[in-house]
């Protein structure tokens, strides 16, 4: 049965290379969410380990269901008795040269019930800021759409730069989707420019909470990241923010109020165009 009334928390950080740093500073503000009564929490993009490039992550690479980063995200969750939306991790794949960037679904018995795989990858070169991504040279891109019944309704599971596609969310929401999640590592820049405007339309034209955990501040690797972690509310209502630093951005999720506003306000049944 879906609970209707539930608090739920994206984690902010400013991870560096040190994983261990890394996990105790996620799980101390894990805690400190869960001590407000949260129930469902957001990790960001690469939590456990940020580099200096993209292929640096393939020093950390997990085989699937194996790994201290998977060991923490399942004790985490069973300890803390939790949902636990993992941000990413590095997963590796048949090549020694690519990874998948993987975010991981933990139940409250810290069993894993469902992985997404980043879809789309950040190859861009930004002029302004003299910064180049091209995370497809060691990243191999997920193919299939992630969407999953959980106590708290339809969760979808979505990364960072999959946040500038709308037909995958129109796809999602064909699945069923109530809850819209986003681990994510934006740039200052892209952050600055575009992040408020695109959760806010995703939230908007789902009529679906969005819950975006990002990280936020400056890197040891001298990368900065713009943070903004928030929850959004289906009909655009900002619930809670952290603009910069560390923490938890909690807020109440009224899973009522969402049915109310899809049926009060049906544009969902009016579309004429859908997803192949």
């Amino acid at each position: 049965m879906t609970e209707t009334l539930f608090k739920a928390a994206c984690i902010q950080l400013a991870s560096g290379s040190n994983v261990n740093a890394n996990l105790l500073e996620a799980q101390r503000l894990m805690e400190h969410a869960v001590r407000e009564g949260v129930r469902l929490i957001v990790l960001p993009e690469n939590f456990a380990y940020m580099g200096a490039q993209c292929s640096d992550m393939l020093e950390i690479c997990e085989e699937d269901n194996d790994g201290p980063i998977q060991h923490f995200l399942s004790q985490t969750a069973q300890k803390l008795g939790i949902w636990l939306v993992g941000g990413t991790i590095p997963i590796a794949t048949e090549s020694p040269q690519k990874l998948r960037a993987a975010c991981l679904l933990y139940d409250d018995k810290g069993q894993r019930v469902a992985r997404y795989d980043k879809m789309h990858l950040f190859d861009v070169n930004l002029v302004e800021t003299d910064e180049q991504y091209v995370e497809s040279e060691s990243i191999e891109p997920g193919d299939q759409l992630c969407v999953v019944d959980t106590p708290f309704g339809k969760l979808g599971l979505s990364v960072c730069y999959d946040l500038r596609f709308p037909e995958m969310y129109r796809a999602m929401l064909d699945q069923g989707m109530e809850l819209l999640t986003l681990p994510a590592a934006f740039t200052a820049m892209t952050g600055a420019a575009h992040w408020d405007a695109l959760l806010h339309a995703r939230a908007i034209e789902n009529l679906s909470f969005t819950l975006a955990a990002a990280q936020g501040g400056f890197h040891i690797s001298g990368r900065k990241t713009w943070g903004h972690s928030m929850i959004i509310d289906p009909w655009g209502n900002k619930l809670a923010e952290q603009t910069s630093g560390n923490g938890p951005v909690i807020a109440e999720i009224n899973m009522e109020f969402l049915q109310a506003t899809r049926r009060n306000f049906p544009s969902l049944q009016h579309r004429r165009i859908h997803c192949q």
